[in-house]
């Protein structure tokens, strides 16, 4: 029989990681693992991956639900989740995980076998216009060659010079430049700025306005010089007929897919199927997790035959990360198969 069991783990992050939303100085999250009741030293391993601030699973019930989850499995009883994204993501992950031998590969291929690589993009986190700077050079030291702006927390007047800056000394043959709004921008002034963007040659620009506001969206991807993604918007929709009427109502360039805040590895694969058959493309980001859900992200995706950079992150955000074969060389992720993981000491709970 089956049997489950969760722990809370807090990553610290090494630097201030500043989003629209104010500074995070820590980020929670539990590990969840299962196991076969007559080999418990041989477990599959998850990670349930809350986004406090910004995902709607934000509330005091989280860790009872984990809790019950487990006590379900443990005593047999018929599990529901619900639509707890991130619970999903990480019983997903962890079943997975179980079902191919308990080795943390969740999602077999060429990329958990070491023998293909992930080319993702750098990001750049909000900070002062010279720390933003700063780290868009180290970026592009490091080897990127697709970068992330994250914008919005500082004045759009010097956050546009410090583009122009990046720009004029590396052009679109050299490096694609992304922005992420993170919902800063207003339905009045959204179209504005992307008009005085749009100069600067940018990829697309994730979730210019905040969510919920779809007609307003909708006229802004239809009018944009710059490709529109949708980001936060699906976070919360799960059926097959939301995910199509926000497609059909939006008409965006590009969904980007977090499966720890868009309803796991199950329904995250529904968006790419509704998005492709609308001509609309995608790619995944991971959301702050630890090594342990940026494995199973990167495993996933690699599966697809992906052709752009990738969202994903690099595991270094965190002083205290899970230590994992996962290793950035220039722009490409790779799962270097000579390493192993090493996991601190978890406090597992384990309901009756």
């Amino acid at each position: 029989m089956l049997k489950a069991a969760y722990s809370p783990y807090t990553l610290n992050f090494n630097f201030k990681a500043l989003t629209s939303r104010g500074a995070l100085p820590v980020k929670d999250t539990f590990f969840i693992k299962i196991w076969d009741e007559c080999s418990p030293n041989k477990f599959g391993l998850g990670e349930c991956a809350i986004f406090k601030g910004l995902s709607k699973e934000d509330n005091p019930d989280y860790e009872q639900t984990l809790h019950n989850l487990c006590k379900s499995i443990n005593r047999a009883d018929e599990v529901d989740i619900g639509n707890w994204s991130s619970i999903k993501f990480g019983l997903e992950t962890a079943l997975n995980d179980f079902e191919n031998g308990c080795l943390h590969t969740p999602f077999p291929g060429e990329f958990a076998n070491g023998e293909k690589s992930i080319t993702i993009n750098g990001l750049v986190w909000m900070g002062s216009i010279e720390e933003m700077l700063q780290r868009a050079q180290r970026k592009l030291l490091e080897g990127f060659h697709c970068i992330k702006f994250k914008i919005g927390a500082e004045d759009f007047e010097q956050e546009i010079k410090l583009l122009e800056q990046i720009r004029k000394k590396f052009p679109p043959e050299l490096i694609e430049i992304r922005l992420d709004a993170n919902g800063a921008f207003t339905p009045k002034n959204a179209l504005s700025r992307l008009d005085r963007l749009a100069p600067l040659s940018i990829h697309s620009i994730e979730q210019p306005i905040a969510v919920g506001k779809w007609e307003s969206m909708a006229n802004i991807c239809e009018s944009s010089p710059i490709p529109v993604a949708l980001d936060e918007e699906l976070i919360g929709t799960h059926s097959i007929i939301e995910k199509e009427q926000m497609l059909d109502f939006i008409k965006p360039s590009f969904v980007i897919l977090k499966p720890s805040l868009c309803g796991g590895f199950i329904e995250a694969k529904e968006w790419i199927d509704t998005a492709v058959q609308r001509e609309i493309g995608w790619w995944a980001t991971s959301a702050l997790e630890s090594n342990v859900g940026l494995n199973a992200i990167a495993q996933w995706v690699a599966n697809f035959g992906i052709g752009m950079p990738q969202g994903l992150g690099t595991g270094g955000l965190y002083t205290n990360n899970i230590s994992s074969p996962l290793v950035l060389n220039n722009d490409k992720l790779f799962y270097d198969i000579s390493k192993g993981w090493i996991f601190p000491e978890l406090q597992w709970i384990i309901p009756e």
